[in-house]
């Protein structure tokens, strides 16, 4: 145990995105399970982006474009401005938050099966998780800040799920921030991502986030401009601001995992590493997305 009157030794950052990295999927797969979209079909929204928008954004309420643009940050505004707030005339948020968790419920149990479910290691993570985001608060941070007033589903599926979502949205909301202290732009943070190979291919990144070819050109040239991109890939200067802007994001979304400790994060990442594994087995993604992520 730490003494009073010495510093609580510091965790190592790269645990930190190890846990995000094995936690992310438990939350994510389910913008890809066919659930999701016949929960949303079924209250008229239409399938993809409209109910991708529609479904992030319900747990902050009937927001308008601008709020949406702000807080998923990346997307072309035009391309949000034609989904939201429209989808708020099909379905209320209300009718949307409870699909949403009805598609995660039979999502989760699909892929990871009643035995997995019903097993101790399924309830330890879920408790862990719940645990972490004891220290998650909403300064700052209006995406996860919107899910938090959710209350708790009070079953072990529904927690687990919802947990993961919180330690997303919160370290989504800090990776907004650290984008906007590097100065990039969401289609600047898009462009600087996609030139790493690490993110979606440059036609993928434009269709999925609504940017013309123009937008993407003057995006390229502002970068460049700045002696962040040369010859289609980032410069010195571009991968440093980039590994600042994962540094940075780390820091911004330490707290739940220094609440836990070392060793308790450590547990963590090997259960949700174990689950995000069995569900990627049974088929939770189409190939290649998380080799992008």
């Amino acid at each position: 145990m730490v003494s009073v009157d010495q510093p609580t030794p510091p965790l190592d950052p790269k645990l930190v995105a190890r846990a995000h990295r094995a936690v992310e999927p438990l939350h994510s797969h389910m913008y890809f399970a066919p659930e999701h979209d016949e929960r949303f079909s079924a209250l008229g929204l239409k399938p993809g982006r409209m109910s991708y928008f529609a479904g992030r954004a319900a747990p902050m309420g009937a927001v308008g474009a601008g709020v949406v643009t702000a807080t998923f940050y990346n997307f072309s505004p035009s391309l949000v401005a034609h989904m939201i707030p429209r989808a708020w005339t099909l379905a209320s948020p209300e009718q949307v938050v409870a699909a949403r968790f009805d598609a995660a419920r039979a999502s989760i149990t699909r892929l990871l099966g009643e035995e997995v479910i019903d097993s101790a290691e399924f309830a330890e993570l879920a408790g862990l998780l719940r645990e972490a985001c004891d220290a998650l608060t909403p300064e700052g941070r209006p995406l996860y800040a919107g899910h938090a007033d959710l209350p708790w589903p009070g079953e072990p599926v529904l927690d687990l799920w919802h947990a993961a979502s919180l330690l997303r949205e919160h370290r989504g909301d800090g990776h907004i921030a650290a984008l906007l202290h590097a100065d990039l732009s969401g289609i600047e943070a898009l462009i600087t991502h996609t030139v790493t190979g690490r993110g979606f291919t440059e036609p993928a990144a434009k269709a999925t986030r609504g940017w013309s070819d123009d937008e993407w050109a003057a995006g390229v040239a502002a970068l460049t401009e700045r002696g962040l991109i040369d010859d289609g890939g980032l410069t010195a200067a571009g991968k440093d601001l980039r590994a600042r802007i994962e540094a940075e994001t780390d820091v911004l979304s330490a707290d739940p995992w220094l609440a836990l400790g070392a060793e308790t994060t450590e547990r963590v990442t090997h259960l949700a590493k174990g689950m995000a594994g069995r569900m990627v087995a049974h088929g939770a993604y189409p190939p290649g997305v998380l080799a992008r992520s």
